[in-house]
């Protein structure tokens, strides 16, 4: 391929200011591989944008992302603006409509991380989400506002076609990276027509992958059973509720948010993917410059996999990791003093560094 089409969307928050540090990276890479390069193009569709315009992006928003090859996102969320707007104004809309059906979360404990749960196994498995349909289907209502009577219903939508499109990806991404087991996350004894529908299409799909192990969980034992043995997993399906819940879980035996990427994927490359952060705009910390900005950096690394560059993948992670194992550059949330700047410098400094070495 040529030149790579990136459409950035900081945000709000702390977005802006770890997206700075994965544009660092970014730009790093394209000095180090010439083979590599890149255009980006930047969108301030945040909050700020909302108060001014009313609405989180323009009109012809999506039109504009189409033409990109892939969308770096930040985080929003602002207190100016109820929290649920950004979500189904801008996330949601991006997701749904350009058929990112597949959210896809590592859950690794990098090396230099201190285990939280103090045992010596090793943590390293994938959950992949459906992340189109399900428990955020926003179909349903409410009648009665503010009477006695007042009533909300929350449709689940769930589509054979669905399930078995994310489905099919999980267990061709574990037979491509040599997993050799995919456990169902569901709740099919007590949900009985959704999840019982998306376990007889997920059991016909692993029918046909007789090289790999399937196992059904139900999702209250599995989130008991990522805190007592994370090292039994390889890869775990979720529904759309099930997968935002379990990653988050899986994020914090592995780190914490400020270590969790995350990849929306359309796996058919109609339209572009996109990559985020699982931490959100954090509000608390936003504007101290203290924000970690792994998570952000990780996300542009599963970027760069997309775009079938897993050496750049590779060669970012592997600075993250050396700044993780180095421990002197480690933002307040795990353990550190630096600011965020100084965690993006320094591991831009070992990616020049893995460079070097790999040249010699």
């Amino acid at each position: 391929m040529g030149i790579y089409k990136i459409a950035v969307l900081p945000g709000d928050g702390i977005g802006p200011d770890v997206m700075n540090e994965a544009l660092k990276i970014l730009k790093t890479l394209s000095t180090i591989d010439s083979t590599f390069t890149y255009e980006t193009t930047e969108f301030n569709w945040n909050t700020d944008h909302y108060v001014r315009h009313g609405m989180m992006m323009p009109e012809d928003g999506l039109e504009q992302l189409k033409a990109f090859d892939s969308i770096l996102f930040g985080a929003v969320g602002d207190a100016r603006v109820s929290e649920h707007i950004p979500i189904w104004e801008l996330i949601m809309p991006i997701r749904k409509n350009f058929q990112q059906y597949i959210n896809f979360r590592p859950i690794k404990l990098l090396k230099g991380l201190d285990n939280p749960l103090e045992k010596g196994e090793k943590i390293d498995f994938v959950i992949i989400r459906e992340n189109a349909e399900g428990e955020y289907s926003a179909a349903g209502g409410r009648m009665y506002p503010g009477e006695s009577r007042e009533l909300a219903v929350q449709n689940t939508i769930m589509t054979r076609e669905g399930i078995s499109k994310v489905a099919r990806f999980a267990f061709e991404f574990a037979r491509e990276h040599q997993l050799k087991k995919v456990t169902n996350a569901t709740k099919s004894n007590a949900i009985i027509h959704t999840m019982t529908l998306w376990d007889e299409v997920v059991e016909e799909v692993s029918d046909k992958f007789e090289d790999i192990t399937y196992e059904k969980y139900y999702v209250d034992a599995i989130a008991a059973a990522f805190v007592e043995r994370p090292e039994d997993f390889n890869l775990v399906l979720a529904s759309n509720l099930f997968g935002d819940i379990l990653s988050d879980l899986g994020s914090g035996i592995a780190g914490g948010l400020g270590m969790a990427p995350s990849a929306n994927i359309n796996p058919a490359g109609e339209f572009p993917s996109m990559f985020e952060p699982v931490h959100g705009s954090a509000p608390d910390i936003a504007g101290k410059g203290i924000a970690n900005p792994i998570a952000q950096i990780w996300s542009l690394a599963l970027m760069l996999q997309q775009f079938g560059r897993s050496d750049l993948h590779d060669l970012v992670l592997g600075g993250v990791e050396d700044v993780l194992l180095e421990k002197k550059t480690l933002s307040p949330d795990i353990g550190g003093d630096a600011t965020t700047s100084q965690v993006g410098d320094a591991i831009v400094e070992k990616i020049h560094e893995r460079s070097s070495k790999h040249e010699t």
